[in-house]
């Protein structure tokens, strides 16, 4: 076994404690991965409070980092000692299901790996994440990236940029499309930079107004506050795509109506329950979908197209020590837009 550092998580604490963590010797189409930068993702606090149902005792967080190759196994020929890797939620699949033969491996009919709190396919081990200095996985499940491309601020395209992206396409965003997001938080930032690159008029739907300037500066034409019913009787009927960001419980009607005909909702904040009232998808042929971070071919895509276009989150960089600080702030949205953690201070 391979001895690394980490931050783990006990109690269903924030307050995370650096401790030795173990990781596998690698087999033959695995490479180790010194992680430089970890991005903090709410997803992280859900299953720290046991709400995503993975292991919570020595739980380590993390899956969206960026790093550097240390090693390779024999069998690896997609990365050398050197490169500059970055890393998603998901580790590895069955690669034969007809998902994983669509190239949606997230999706894996026999159940992706996690990249934390996953169940390892080969010796039943439990995954830890990126909150540590060294990571080990499978070749095929790290993606090169891409030359220019700031690795601090391309962590979070690992989770909160391919969760955005993936619905993007399947809905068929370009020119001439109209496109809301619903939360400008750390999915919601990278919703409106990469719609608008797509070609799409976008508009960002908040609660409050004060996100009106954020919203005009990474590309949005506007905002409009959904606590105020003439605004949102400026939006019936506009979007062909709602992507809905929010991960408190909420009613979906108010979104709804906003879309046109044969117009899509879809909602990848993951509240655990939300009410939908049928008949509000029944007039104007609405379709209410969800999506789960996304498979290699997509991951890979948005990677290119991000590098392209000069898109990156908006973080706020702490050394990994500040981990519980991080934590706290983003569970009461004092975050504009994505934590990342520096994890060079566990060296």
């Amino acid at each position: 076994m391979r001895t690394t550092t980490g931050w783990q998580s006990h109690d269903n604490s924030t307050a995370l404690r650096r401790l030795p963590i173990e990781r596998r010797d690698l087999r033959e189409d695995d490479i180790a991965v010194r992680v430089d930068y970890c991005g903090v993702c709410h997803s992280d606090l859900h299953a720290i409070h046991g709400a995503v149902g993975k292991p919570t005792d020595g739980l380590v967080p993390g899956h969206e980092f960026v790093g550097t190759v240390t090693a390779t196994g024999p069998a690896v020929t997609g990365s050398v000692t050197g490169d500059r890797v970055a890393v998603g939620t998901i580790v590895d699949s069955c690669g034969v299901c007809a998902m994983c033969q669509a190239g949606q491996e997230n999706y894996c009919y026999e159940g992706a790996v996690t990249t934390y709190g996953g169940t390892d396919r080969v010796d039943g081990t439990v995954t830890k994440g990126g909150y540590s200095r060294e990571y080990v996985l499978r070749d095929k499940f790290a993606y090169r990236l891409p030359e220019g491309i700031d690795p601090a601020a391309a962590a979070p395209l690992m989770c909160a940029g391919i969760t955005m992206w993936e619905p993007m396409r399947a809905a068929g965003i370009g020119a001439g499309s109209r496109v809301a997001i619903a939360g400008l938080g750390g999915l919601g930032h990278l919703g409106v930079k990469i719609a608008v690159a797509l070609g799409a008029e976008v508009t960002v739907l908040s609660r409050t107004p004060d996100k009106a300037g954020d919203a005009r500066k990474l590309g949005a034409a506007e905002l409009l506050v959904t606590t105020d019913e003439k605004q949102l009787a400026q939006g019936f009927g506009r979007f062909d795509l709602i992507m809905d960001t929010i991960s408190a419980k909420h009613d979906l009607s108010p979104l709804l109506r906003l879309l046109g005909l044969d117009g899509t909702l879809s909602v990848v904040g993951l509240p655990l329950e939300v009410p939908v009232p049928l008949m509000n998808l029944t007039y104007g042929r609405k379709k209410l979908t969800s999506s789960g971070t996304g498979g290699r071919k997509g991951t890979a895509e948005m990677l290119a197209f991000a590098a392209e276009h000069g898109i990156t989150a908006d973080i706020e960089l702490l050394p990994s020590a500040r981990v519980e600080e991080a934590l706290t702030r983003l569970e009461r949205g004092d975050v504009r837009y994505r934590f990342v953690l520096d994890l060079s201070d566990l060296d």
